[in-house]
């Protein structure tokens, strides 16, 4: 089968396209024809060695699909030959076919396009995560989003307004942030031509965000403690600066509010039930027309290096998918 294929940890200049051979199902695994797969910043890590997830090359970068299911492992009862689904893979979807664990499939519905679906669960999965589980956002509170433009971003400016949160969206460029406005940010702050922090004091009357959705770190990450409210909740999601910040605990303190991580790969294994309810929570407002994920861009497979590339530059926004 066709693949993208990591031979040598390095930048995305170092994936080639070629033939790689697929391993037979275990027993609790399932094989997918791949029709699509979300491309990912942390598969931009995974290539370089960098994330917490180690492949060992040769391998397929790709840590979601949606496709349809051609071969069962022995033990597996819960889906049938033909059941078209999405699954989470860590690797191995940025190829014609690949192989999953039945227990990280999900159901699609008929109404979601093998695209949106295959960048649908990483994203949305994370975000209603981290503001309903551990933001607990509520109606009536200020969202900031800081990296606001990208993936997870777009999805938490989305999710933020449905759960009826006031959305401020910090991003670097005009068009990024007329992007975020189209959808359905309030507020926006161009956080390299102005202070966020003075920035966010300004429209929210210097009492400041309660819920920080924080993608980027850096010193990003540390201007949003200067403009948290009283009792705010920072959402630890990821670095996609390159770095990650300390943060003074006299911070935290002065402010009465609270850092925390969300680590959504461990929250889907530890609490399944609670994630298959946020799954069914965002299909219902997928089916209800409120919820609408925006696919900027499909790349061919065989450009799944490009696709890699633009996301290291920051040229993405929205989601981008590899189409089969």
């Amino acid at each position: 089968m066709k693949a993208i294929v990591c031979k040598e940890f390095g930048p995305p200049e170092k994936l080639v396209y070629e033939d790689l051979p697929l391993r037979a199902p275990s027993d609790a695994e399932v094989r997918i024809k791949v029709a699509a797969a979300g491309v990912n910043f942390p598969d931009v890590l995974i290539i370089q060695n960098k994330y917490q997830f180690r492949g060992t090359p040769p391998f397929a970068p790709g840590g979601e699909v949606c496709g349809k299911i051609v071969e069962l492992g022995a033990k597996v009862t819960q889906w049938k030959l033909g059941d078209r689904v999405a699954a989470l893979t860590m690797s191995g979807g940025f190829a014609e076919e690949c192989v999953a664990p039945a227990a990280a499939c999900v159901g699609v519905p008929d109404s979601m396009s093998a695209p949106v679906a295959a960048g649908f669960h990483l994203v949305y999965g994370t975000v209603i995560h981290a503001l309903q589980d551990r933001g607990q956002l509520q109606p009536g509170e200020t969202l900031l989003v800081l990296g606001a433009s990208g993936g997870v971003g777009l999805a938490a400016v989305q999710l933020g307004r449905i759960m009826g949160a006031r959305v401020i969206a910090a991003a670097g460029s005009a068009d990024k942030l007329a992007l975020c406005k189209a959808q359905g940010a309030d507020e926006v702050v161009n956080y390299v031509e102005a202070s966020l922090k003075d920035e966010v004091k300004k429209l929210t009357g210097g009492q400041g965000a309660d819920v920080i959705f924080d993608p980027v770190g850096g010193q990003f990450a540390q201007d949003s403690f200067s403009c948290i409210a009283w009792k705010g909740r920072h959402l630890v999601i990821g670095f996609a600066s390159g770095s990650i910040p300390e943060i003074a605990l006299n911070r935290l303190l002065l402010k009465g509010c609270a850092s925390l991580g969300v680590f959504w790969g461990d929250f889907i294994r530890r609490e399944p039930e609670a994630q298959a309810a946020n799954v069914r929570l965002l299909y219902q407002w997928f089916e209800q027309g409120r919820l609408k994920p925006l696919v900027s861009r499909e790349y061919p497979l065989a450009q799944g290096a490009q696709a890699l590339r633009d996301m290291a530059d920051r040229k993405v926004t929205g989601k981008v998918v590899l189409v089969v």
